[in-house]
């Protein structure tokens, strides 16, 4: 339990460091792909992501689902640890301004959009964290990578881990975000088992 909590922790700091260099950076291509080294981070040391694991619910045990709960909760104290952090930094007004317009889009939009885009989101990572796991070709699994998780950001899909690093940042938690974080959470569940679901059903 404790080794959970801790991967897990690490996971969201992981992800709140590549969304700080999200907002570090002007050029949003580039700024996509410096994202991703979080994720590369996670998957290369074995850390706990909550939306890299949720397609591997039918592949575990119950108590793996239950676990999820604490990879989440784990994932919304590192994130927000990074966020906290930052806003201590000379880069804080910054990084505040550039993650408060995004999250005023995100906080705006209507939960059932939000929900449909935390789908996609979590259908490109499953793509991305099972080809890294199953790909052969050491090259392929990097590129997959990095070309889904930058896909998704470019494409404006909904992340909820990486929405709560820029909710910290932008100090905008309350009873209205947490509906929405929800929402997201909620699509990126149904994104995370579309392939595996599917996959079971095509056999």
């Amino acid at each position: 339990m404790k080794e959970l909590w801790i991967q897990s922790i690490l996971a969201g700091i992981c992800i709140g460091i590549g969304g700080a260099f999200f907002l570090a950076i002007d050029n949003k291509v580039i700024g996509a792909l410096f994202f991703t080294l979080g994720l590369f981070t996670i998957v290369t040391r074995g850390f706990h992501l909550f939306t890299g694991r949720i397609g591997y619910v039918f592949d575990n045990p119950p108590s793996y689902s239950a676990s999820l709960i604490i990879t989440w909760l784990g994932n919304l104290i590192g994130t927000n640890l990074v966020s906290l952090s930052l806003t201590f930094t000379r880069s804080a007004a910054a990084f505040q301004e550039k993650a408060a317009g995004m999250c005023d889009v995100k906080l705006n939009d209507s939960l059932v959009s939000v929900f449909i885009l935390g789908i996609f989101c979590n259908i490109l990572m499953y793509i991305a964290v099972d080809g890294f796991r199953n790909n052969q070709h050491e090259i392929g699994k990097y590129i997959g990578l990095f070309l889904c998780v930058a896909g998704f950001i470019l494409a404006g899909f909904e992340h909820c881990i990486a929405n709560m690093f820029y909710f910290g940042m932008a100090q905008v938690w309350s009873v209205h975000t947490v509906i929405w974080l929800l929402a997201m959470t909620a699509g990126n569940i149904v994104g995370g088992l579309m392939i595996p679901i599917l996959g079971r059903i095509l056999k």
